[in-house]
């Protein structure tokens, strides 16, 4: 057993309660909640149910496939045109984001699953036993170098929030988004502008440091700088490595995490961005998303179905629109009106922040980006 897992238990024991890691299993039985359906928003979801034909006719190019109704009568509504409904109609007030890598694909940062491209696909210079042991709590504790020379790419600075992070910042301006809940690491959500009250980072971030070992908190640029030089970050305490707080497998998920036990029995909407949940029912933030009430639309955004949405039949309130995440975005910006809004939020957000970007590395997206608001 490493010295890394001796540690955790004895902090779980310490504290006596349950940890949720990022490979603890959660049932979707024990979370999943009803209510007696609001029959106006059946009347309006009833226009649209995703069927495996809308799936296909999706791929193959066709923007608004013929549907059918439970009353048999034939609708050519796409998914993004009923959510856009939806949302104009003021049906929607509380919107949870659940987002993944493919949000942040059109800011140069590839996702980890896709073949060939992907990050797992080409960490064979890391010299790693298996792809995500650079990752595992378990094997950073005994050789942390592989991690570290990855962090040298991971770290926020290089890379600018696109379309679809702006889409989400919009979502907060209009007073709609409740929570963003984002498996990101790369701190684009924070960097356009998203505040702290909005966003749960349920794999953590670069933002701040502390030993892997006794938890001691590390300053993060120092951190940041010993990574750079390609020395391994000390504890001053016990003198095991420090690390970045991101999330590894087999270290628990932060406290804001659990607020997905408030926010998402709240929700009117769920909008699943860029994400593969491939890690499916063993992965806790995967499993968020069967814990929206019965009745709440599920729109997702992705490239490929993806968990309960490969399954037919679908549910009732389920939406897909596959293909190209910034253009699906762009696409329901558009049907509500809101594409030259984000347009020019984007372009007046630019000139300052990308210059901080590139002297700092870092930003809360707080002070500068109020002012925008």
């Amino acid at each position: 057993m490493s010295k890394a897992r001796l540690s955790r238990d004895r902090r779980a024991a310490s504290v006596g309660v349950s940890r949720v890691t990022r490979s603890s299993m959660m049932s979707p039985q024990d979370c999943e909640r009803s209510r007696a359906p609001d029959p106006g928003l059946l009347d309006e979801l009833s226009l649209m149910s995703v069927s495996e034909q809308q799936a296909s006719a999706t791929r193959k190019g066709s923007s608004k496939p013929a549907l059918s109704s439970p009353s048999g009568r034939s609708v050519s509504r796409g998914a993004l045109e009923t959510i856009g409904r939806l949302m104009k109609l003021g049906r929607v007030r509380n919107i949870v984001v659940v987002a993944g890598a493919g949000i942040s694909t059109a800011s140069g940062i590839p996702d980890f699953r896709t073949p060939g491209t992907g990050l797992y696909a080409n960490l064979a210079k890391y010299d790693i036993p298996y792809p995500e042991a650079v990752f595992n709590i378990d094997y950073f504790s005994d050789n942390p170098h592989p991690f570290f020379s990855l962090a040298k790419e991971l770290y926020p600075g290089h890379h600018r929030p696109n379309y679809v992070h702006y889409f989400i910042r919009m979502l907060h301006q209009k007073g709609l988004l409740l929570r963003m809940y984002t498996q990101n690491i790369d701190g684009l959500e924070k960097l356009c502008g998203i505040p702290d009250d909005k966003l749960v980072e349920a794999h953590g971030s670069f933002a701040t440091a502390a030993c892997h070992l006794c938890y001691t908190p590390y300053p993060a640029e120092e951190a940041k700088q010993a990574i750079m030089n390609g020395s391994v970050p000390i504890c001053t305490f016990c003198a095991g490595a420090v690390k970045p707080n991101v999330v590894f497998f087999g270290e628990d998920l932060p406290e804001k995490y659990f607020q997905h036990a408030e926010d998402f029995p709240k929700a009117d909407l769920l909008m699943i961005m860029g994400t593969s949940l491939k890690v499916g029912l063993i992965e806790p933030f995967a499993s968020l998303i069967n814990t929206v009430k019965s009745t709440v639309p599920r729109l997702l955004l992705n490239r490929d179905a993806v968990g309960p949405f490969e399954r037919r039949p679908l549910r009732r309130a389920d939406y897909m629109e596959l293909g190209d995440l910034s253009e699906s975005v762009r696409k329901l910006a558009e049907i509500l009106g809101w594409h030259t809004e984000i347009q020019t939020l984007m372009n007046s957000h630019e000139n300052g922040l990308y210059s901080y970007i590139s002297s700092s590395g870092e930003n809360s997206g707080d002070s500068e980006t109020d002012s925008m608001h």
